[in-house]
């Protein structure tokens, strides 16, 4: 019989391999490669009829602050790049806090950096918009996502959730979730919350 300092070394091990295989995980492209932070990759629904690339959203006859989708699939839309909050990260990997920023300039001359934005009325999801945090809001804990895989012996294909958790451990967000479609006047924005949006990602 084990005593209990030999059972608990086994579960503490346990645990640490468990922890090392889901921190070894990278995130990987259509062509099964990891993601590397600073290269240009497209963003696109893993199922068809969901939409096309992502891209940037001009909303209400205003500057295109609002990340969405193209309508239709094809070959139209912007191409991101990430930025692991992890130190020297040289691969993007699951579960872990990252900045996404379009690799494209924008005629209202503002980051194209995505973070979590304001509240729909109607629907009281928040969308996802682009832009530089504000002064105000501290330390930038609304411009980083996670990526996560949908279905765990699945490759390939992901979900994306803000829960900034990396950023701050010590936080308690009550409004973490997914992110996912919300048609708007026949506008297809990204916000928290409904339907989970699965995702591929294309290296450009």
């Amino acid at each position: 019989m084990m005593s209990p300092t030999s059972v608990g070394n086994l579960i503490s091990c346990i645990c640490l391999a468990m922890a090392i295989a889901t921190i070894a995980q990278p995130v990987l492209d259509t062509a099964g490669r990891a993601l590397q932070p600073g290269i240009d990759y497209y963003i696109k629904p893993a199922i068809t009829d969901s939409g096309g690339r992502f891209t940037l959203i001009n909303r209400n006859n205003s500057c295109p602050f609002f990340v969405g989708q193209e309508n239709v699939s094809g070959p139209v839309g912007l191409p991101v790049t990430f930025a692991p909050f992890a130190a020297g990260a040289t691969v993007v990997r699951e579960s872990h806090d990252q900045m996404i920023t379009f690799s494209a300039s924008t005629i209202c001359g503002s980051s194209t950096a995505w973070k979590v934005g304001e509240t729909n009325r109607i629907t009281q999801r928040r969308l996802i918009v682009a832009g530089a945090p504000d002064a105000s809001e501290g330390l930038p804990y609304r411009s980083y996502f996670m990526i996560n895989r949908v279905e765990p012996e699945r490759a390939g294909v992901y979900s994306l959730r803000w829960c900034p958790t990396e950023v701050c451990p010590t936080c308690r967000f009550s409004n973490c979730g997914p992110i996912g479609a919300l048609v708007e006047n026949g506008k297809r924005l990204l916000a928290l919350h409904g339907s989970v949006l699965p995702v591929v990602f294309e290296r450009a």
